[in-house]
This record gives structure tokens, sequence and C-alpha cells, in this order.
């Protein structure tokens, strides 16, 4: 596939097999995008190229505009770029740059557009990258490669906001007592490399037998800190609304809670109705919806494709069909919810 779960082979603890780069929910994904002849569409989340081959080939002339932030992503779809003739363009920049990258590149309005969120298993399975404890590496999680690394977060941040990051993204109940752990640690010496942190992380963390590495959930938040990917989330989904034409589709595969829960809800807000008024009331003023939902709820992976692909198993896919309404400034809320809480608002159960 292209993207893993956050407990995918715990944090990538496991073999690699040839399920690896299967696109997860393939089919579903191009039921709801449903590609038409001639049609522009955009892919945010390149990764190996296998959604974008199968768009390429769904229906006749085609054209793709697909964006990876990883240069290394970039650089290995060059023969598919030159197999499409034309049809295929590939730029390095975040999914969150798209209604940019899809004005420079002359594809507004588009078709559709689809997101495949989280990490794929091409970085995970090297080990310089610092994704996975699979393999002993630099700390170090930048899918672009370049800014602040994970090495740097966990050595200079305060406890306090390691915490929050540990509990808020990764969903840690011990994340005080983890962060304080680091803290702890780096007074000693700098913590540089993914064994050293997995290792840290399970002297204080239980895992259950059988379950996720009890490092699981702290790489998980690290890596969603270090590369903003909620907040790259939340400005995608504004940005596929502002460059989609009436009739475009928008969908997007997430692999876990915090993903799937603003997608969800900027979905549900673009996609409500306004209230009737009545005699006691007057008609409230609100803004039209601008989105019309593909189907109500999310759609997983069958039991046949989580035999055959293990990793597809956290997968949801949510689709929706824009409509001819003006496209609206971005909901507060939403981005609110793609950051960490304000201290007042938070409460962390005692590590």
């Amino acid at each position: 596939m292209k993207r893993r779960s956050r407990h995918e082979d715990d944090a990538a603890g496991s073999t690699v097999d040839a399920a690896a780069h299967v696109p997860v929910l393939l089919a579903e994904v191009l039921e709801a995008l449903a590609p038409k002849a001639s049609g522009r569409y955009l892919d945010g989340t390149f990764g190996a190229g296998g959604y974008a081959r199968a768009i390429l080939d769904a229906a006749p002339d085609v054209t793709l505009l697909a964006l990876d932030r990883d240069p290394t992503a970039i650089a290995g779809g060059a023969d598919l770029v030159a197999a499409m003739a034309g049809r295929l363009t590939l730029a390095q920049a975040r999914f969150g740059e798209l209604a940019e990258e899809a004005e420079r590149f002359g594809m507004v309005p588009l078709d559709g557009v689809v997101l495949d969120i989280g990490v794929s298993s091409m970085q995970i399975d090297q080990a310089q990258r610092g994704f996975s404890f699979r393999f002993d590496g630099p700390l170090d999680m930048r899918m672009s490669g370049a800014g602040q690394s994970a090495a740097d977060l966990v050595n200079e941040a305060e406890e306090g906001l390691l915490a929050d990051i540990f509990y808020h993204y990764g969903e840690e109940r011990r994340s005080r007592a983890v962060a304080r752990a680091i803290v702890e640690a780096r007074r000693k010496a700098p913590l540089t490399t993914t064994k050293q942190l997995a290792d840290l992380v399970a002297s204080i963390v239980w895992a259950e037998p059988g379950g996720p590495h009890a490092a699981t959930r702290v790489f998980q938040a690290l890596r969603i800190a270090v590369n903003d990917e909620l907040g790259e989330l939340v400005s995608a989904l504004h940005a596929a609304e502002a460059v989609l034409a009436p009739g475009g589709r928008l969908v997007v595969v997430t692999f876990h809670s915090l993903e799937d829960r603003i997608v969800k809800q900027f979905l549900a807000e673009r996609s409500g109705r306004a209230p009737a008024g009545s005699r006691h009331a007057p008609v409230v003023d609100v803004a039209r919806p601008t989105f019309s939902l593909v189907s109500r709820g999310p759609v997983a992976p069958s039991e046949a494709e989580m035999r055959i692909n293990p990793r597809a198993r956290s997968a949801k896919l949510r689709a929706a069909e824009r409509n001819a309404a003006p496209a609206r400034e971005p909901e507060p809320d939403l981005v609110a919810l793609a950051g960490i809480p304000e201290p007042q608002t938070r409460r962390r159960p005692r590590a």
C-alpha cells in the first residue's frame, strides 16, 4: 500500500511482504472518484504511484497532477511520468499546497482530488529516514528531509510540550512519564537514534502481549508533529474545496482516528443543511453547503482485502461531491482540531 496505519507493523516492527506497496481500498477509491474521460485529477500523496496509475488507466485521456513532499518519491516516479507521455505531472509539494500547485500547472478546475493520509511504506522501510524502530537509524522522521527533525524536537522541546504531543497526537496515556524520562535522559546525552528512543519508551510504557510495541504511539505522535500532518490535512481539505469543479469528487483515505475525525467534521459541516425557519423563529442565515456526501458513513476495507493486506485494517474512506456554491473560509474549529489544545482545555490522566 501507499500508507500505513498508526499501529502498522508496530510502527514498522515486522517484516515487509508482497502487500507493502498495494494501494489500500483501490477499487473503492476509483468508485468514489469516478474518473471520466479527459478529466483532470490530483493525487496529493503520490508515494509509490499506485493510485496514480489506476486513475490514469481508469478513463481515456485523463490527466493527473501528483504531489509528494518526499523528493525520493518524485525521483521514483520518473519512469511513470515518461510512460504517460504528458498525462502525468509530478511536483514536490505538500498536499496542503494543492490549490497553488493546481493553479501553477493550469489544472484548475479539477474533476477530482484523492488524498491517502499517513506515512508511506517506502519511508518506513528506509532505516535512514528514522520513521521506524524496526531498524536502528537516525531519529529523523522528516518526510521532505528539511526542517526540524524528531531528534531536534525530542532534545530541545520543553517537557510539557512533549507530553502534550504524545498525548494529543499519539493518545499515549503515560505521556507525562515518557516526557519526564526523555528530559532526564537527554541531560546525560542527546537521544539521536530510533533504538534509543524506543528502548526508553519501552522501559516506561507497558505493552500487551501480542499488541503494538510500547513505543508505537510515541513514534506516531512525533511523526505527526514533525511533519504537521494534521495541519496539512486541514489545509488540503479547504484547498480541494477551492479548486474542485461542480461535480468534482474529493476522496480521502485515513488510517487513524485523529485524521478521520478531521475529515468527518469537515465533510459534515460542508454538507450540512440550513435549518428551516418558522413563524416563531426567523430563517437562520448560514452558509450554503459546498459538498454532498457520496456515502453516508466511512467505507472500510473488505474482509478479503484485510486478509490479503493486514496493513489495510484501520483504513477508512470518505468521499463527497462538490457543488456550485462558493468555497467558504476555513473553519476555526477544524483548524484548532489539528493543533495541540490550550492548557485550560486539556484533560489528561495522571501518569
